[in-house]
């Protein structure tokens, strides 16, 4: 069995009829009624696929220490996640917590959109692009080195999951963003290079 490291975007923190905002590293919000489905349902997809973690891991915000609780419960593990600061969201400095209209007029619609595709970052955002790819590696490696052959999750936001890909062979069609609720997964074989073996599934 390779070494598999299953990313998790936390469940939904927005209700139907919220105003959206940019939710940063910032701003604790729970996860809702429906985020706590999604977890549920994602636990249960996990065991049905007889992946279980021998660790998991999440940032230390609220939304992705439920969410990881959540979806354990299906699979009876009982040991507590383990917060690591690097899984943290990006402080989106001005834009925090604001309306997706007001980031818009402040950054205007190519630069969100380039962020959306090509993970390039506004320049009062932070941490920088190259300071989470190499958290992200360091990472890996801990993986590797701590769980050969062993599974472990990392429950996380989609700011901070897409820049894992930078460190994996994938398609080109695989795309930066991952949904509430969804996973992807890479698979090392015998501690060599990662490669993303599913990205962007919600079940």
């Amino acid at each position: 069995m390779p070494t598999r490291l299953v990313i998790i975007r936390h469940g939904n923190t927005f209700r139907k009829g919220d105003i959206l905002t940019r939710v940063g590293a910032r701003t604790d919000l729970p996860i809702t009624c429906e985020g706590e489905e999604q977890a549920l349902r994602l636990g249960h997809h996990l065991k049905g696929l007889n992946i279980k973690p021998a660790r998991v891991f999440t940032s230390h915000l609220r939304r992705t220490i439920d969410t990881a609780r959540l979806i354990c419960l299906p699979m009876g593990c009982t040991k507590p996640s383990s917060p690591l600061d690097f899984l943290n969201e990006i402080d989106y400095g001005p834009d925090e917590n604001q309306p997706e209209d007001k980031v818009i007029e402040r950054l205007g619609e190519s630069t969100l959109e380039k962020w959306d595709r090509e993970a390039v970052m506004p320049e009062d955002w932070s941490p920088r692009p190259p300071e989470i790819i190499l958290n992200w590696k360091n990472f890996l490696k801990q993986c590797v080195e701590e769980f050969e052959n062993q599974t472990v999750f990392a429950v996380t936001s989609n700011g901070i999951a897409r820049f894992a890909l930078a460190l994996a062979k994938k398609d080109e069609n695989v795309p930066l963003k991952l949904s509430t609720g969804a996973y992807g997964i890479l698979e090392c074989e015998k501690g060599k290079n990662w490669r993303v073996t599913h990205w962007n599934i919600r079940p």
